[in-house]
């Protein structure tokens, strides 16, 4: 099966393609602004893997935790493909693919993975990783300056960590691999811990 992966969720945006798990081409970009080239880095990766847009039968998204822009951008673009292909789409956690490139890198024991939440706090999850296995231990949820502080420094991995770790486009390939748990583009949400948050509107004054 021929998988697109799109991981825009943090400032290093990528996006790889596969058969199967077998990598056939990537294409990151790094910026320090939170735009993305889409359509050049999937067009990138198409020439270079010699695939054709038809020939695509999975997308796989990275939904964040990370930029809301970015993942909203990566969700819209796979929407669209659905509505005119048909192709089946899977999303994936951003901070699942960061524990999956620490094993990928040999990084094993308690690993923290933290993203930048804004507003002074952070997403975190903790997983405990060996050669054989990957496992949470304690799930996402959003912690403090302080509480980021508390961690053992050489624990945490992630954009926001000292030991930087993107997710990445090949990552959501391999975590896509094998699943079937495909969603209605619609169905696509990001990762998002916080409550909506909004102020009603005041009705207009008549007189």
């Amino acid at each position: 099966m021929i998988c697109l992966a799109l991981e825009f969720s943090s400032d290093r945006r990528s996006v790889a393609l596969a058969r199967g798990e077998n990598i056939l081409a990537e294409a990151v970009e790094q910026t320090p602004e939170r735009k993305t080239n889409a359509f050049s880095l999937i067009e990138k990766v198409l020439a270079d893997a010699k695939i054709l847009r038809e020939e695509i039968e999975v997308i796989a998204i990275g939904l964040g935790p990370g930029s809301y822009a970015g993942i909203r951008a990566a969700i819209a673009l796979a929407q669209g493909w659905q509505l005119a292909s048909g192709v089946k789409l899977i999303g994936i956690s951003s901070a699942d693919a960061i524990a999956a490139q620490a094993q990928a890198g040999k990084i094993f024991g308690t690993v923290n993975v933290v993203i930048d939440a804004q507003r002074g706090e952070f997403y975190q999850a903790t997983w405990e990783i060996s050669a054989a296995e990957r496992k949470e231990i304690s799930p996402l949820k959003i912690i403090s300056a302080a509480e980021f502080g508390s961690l053992a420094p050489e624990s945490c991995f992630g954009p926001a960590a000292g030991n930087i770790l993107f997710p990445s486009a090949t990552a959501l390939i391999r975590l896509a691999a094998g699943k079937s748990d495909f969603a209605a583009g619609e169905n696509l949400e990001p990762v998002y811990l916080r409550e909506a948050n909004f102020v009603k509107a005041v009705p207009a004054r008549t007189f």
